[in-house]
């Protein structure tokens, strides 16, 4: 019994929430190799994208709400996910057009379009603060349980319960839905075939007759659902902090890197290594070998190894030693 306690303990505080923190990682990762892969430069305003495009969806499910519209036992906020997603793209291409293409047309080097993206991720931090504030803000009816700790301790006996949020499920089914979409769309379609040829030598590929301002538009309407979702999934498991993206901007390099930037299905491995990692390094265990250890061993101390206030250490720490002994991450990056 004390070690379906301990297993218990462990998918309460690490495993469950690793899984759901790692889908959203993985989003945001896959966001930037792709505009690395075909784009070619690192884009720094990543978060503030996916901050945009989850105040959008904020904005619509409040009105949804207070006109009765409401998707059952599901978070209203999956409703206003294709309008947000519509909303994203047109900023994604407007800011397109006025900067990034600018800058492309011109062979600008990587690091000023870098450089660039910086700027848009100003600019973009101080439109949410126009439109929504500085405040965080909760979608309302995205906190459900599908399995709560006292009716698992009645069912089991236990005396620890396990907790499962819906929004934790909702993450992690609607990642893979997506992620699953987006794969088949890069590999079995003439549009992806383009984007992937495009992206391991232009000069060949517009000698094909590849046409780059459909491959730049196709990048950031990919780009645009995936920072619509991943925001949205984020907001809806920990409320919606318009600048904790910002913050989040660390992890998801960092997971675009281990897994090998400009590799899509590296950045999504990626995301749960740098999850997996930061939550189980930053996890006191005390509770995890109490159940375990003999009464005469049971420990004092926490038994945690990093305070949840370095969890983003712990990105930085595998961001720099994966570029020094393995730069190219887990798998060949620079390819989609």
């Amino acid at each position: 019994m004390d070690i379906l306690n301990a297993i218990i303990v462990l998918l309460n505080y690490t495993i469950i929430p690793a899984l759901s923190y790692g889908s959203q990682l993985a989003l945001g990762a896959i966001f930037v190799t792709l505009v690395y892969g075909v784009l070619r430069f690192a884009n720094f305003a990543t978060g503030d994208m996916m901050s945009f495009g989850t105040m959008v969806a904020v904005l619509f499910t409040y009105y949804f709400q207070s006109i009765g519209i409401n998707f059952g036992i599901l978070p209203t906020a999956l409703l206003t996910i294709p309008f947000a997603i519509l909303i994203m793209i047109l900023y994604m291409l407007t800011i397109d057009k006025f900067v990034f293409s600018y800058y492309r047309i011109k062979k600008s080097p990587p690091v000023q379009l870098a450089m660039v993206s910086v700027g848009v991720m100003f600019v973009t931090q101080a439109i949410i603060r126009i439109i929504i504030g500085p405040f965080d803000r909760r979608f309302l009816d995205g906190e459900k349980f599908i399995l709560k700790a006292i009716e698992f301790k009645e069912m089991t006996g236990l005396s620890e319960g396990l907790t499962i949020k819906s929004t934790q499920l909702i993450t992690i089914v609607v990642t893979i839905i997506v992620v699953s979409i987006m794969f088949w769309f890069l590999n079995k379609t003439k549009t992806g075939t383009s984007m992937r040829a495009y992206s391991d030598n232009e000069d060949l590929a517009l000698l094909s007759g590849i046409d780059p301002k459909k491959v730049v538009m196709i990048t950031w309407m990919i780009a645009g659902v995936l920072a619509t979702v991943g925001g949205v999934l984020y907001g809806l498991d920990k409320s919606y902090k318009p600048f904790v993206y910002f913050n989040n901007m660390l992890p998801i390099f960092a997971a675009a890197i281990v897994g090998g930037i400009g590799n899509p299905f590296g950045a999504f491995l990626g995301g749960y290594v740098i999850a997996f990692a930061e939550i189980l390094i930053t996890y006191a265990y005390k509770r995890f070998f109490t159940y375990l250890l003999p009464e005469n061993l049971e420990p004092d101390s926490l038994l945690q190894l990093l305070s949840t206030d370095y969890k983003f250490a712990v990105s930085f720490s595998i961001l720099v030693i994966v570029l020094l002994f393995r730069p190219s991450g887990i798998f060949k990056g620079k390819t989609l």
